[in-house]
């Protein structure tokens, strides 16, 4: 038995895990800061790190609660052996993702293609080395016997742009970014992903508290519209909310009636 000491915490404004990318390498714009304790020597820690490209973070997963011999992957539709995937749902809670090192001021490490939440408890920071790290196997498991995974293409309606664009600029509630993210990295329905079929072709996400509509046509996705995920007695105020964006959602309704 040991215990382990955080070096530091990350922020960003991914706060749900569904937020986040499945391949982070994959997201040029997922962004976030990791901020290093003070009075630890670590300013004396860093030195050298700032010539690297990439980066390798050792994290724990804090959200878990328990962890799973099996699981169910986004791709191929079988359960695996935990140790046979990326899954957080491991018996030490412990991640590692490779980042983009953007920048190091004082104790803050910002960074881009990453797959964290906020507050997420980093353990360790390495360097990312190619002649050590980008080794190509040959042999990749179960992932071998399926198809390669299509890269999607987003176009936006203009109906959902001004939808967006009033929800930031008088909410301050940006939300493009994310939902892009989302969709371009998992837009099909499976386990725990939040899509799910309307019919044929359509589909509708569930980012935080909203429903985006979109349809997909080989590999182009449409989105096409956003919409309130509460229902009528909420909206109406007849039932409680614990969440605090309900006034939010009832400006939008009656902004675009």
């Amino acid at each position: 038995m040991f215990t382990v000491d955080p070096i530091g915490y990350f922020h960003t404004e991914c706060t749900s895990t569904y937020e986040v990318p499945r391949q982070a390498t994959r997201t040029s714009e997922n962004e976030g800061i990791i901020q290093l304790k003070a009075g630890c020597q670590f300013e004396q820690a860093l030195e050298g790190l700032e010539g690297f490209d990439r980066i390798w973070i050792v994290y724990r997963f804090h959200r878990n609660t328990h962890w799973k011999p099996k699981v169910l992957p986004p791709r191929g539709g079988k359960k695996q052996g935990v140790f046979a995937t990326r899954s957080p749902h491991r018996p030490n809670f412990i991640g590692f993702s490779s980042v983009e090192l953007k920048a190091i001021k004082g104790l803050k490490l910002f960074i881009a293609n990453h797959d964290l939440i906020d507050g997420t408890p980093i353990l360790d920071l390495k360097p990312y080395l190619n002649y050590a790290d980008g080794v190509k196997a040959e042999r990749q498991g179960w992932l071998d016997s399926l198809e390669q995974e299509k890269e999607f293409h987003l176009v936006w309606s203009e109906k959902i742009l001004t939808q967006l664009d009033y929800l930031e600029c008088v909410w301050k509630c940006p939300l493009k970014k994310g939902i892009e993210n989302r969709l371009k990295q998992s837009p099909f329905p499976y386990a725990n992903n939040r899509v799910k079929q309307i019919s044929a072709g359509f589909y509708e996400l569930a980012y935080r508290t909203w429903r985006v509509n979109f349809s997909i046509q080989e590999e182009l996705i449409k989105v096409d519209s956003i919409a309130s995920g509460y229902d009528k007695e909420t909206l109406e105020g007849i039932k409680f909310s614990k969440w605090d964006d309900v006034p939010i959602h009832q400006a939008f309704i009656q902004h675009f009636i």
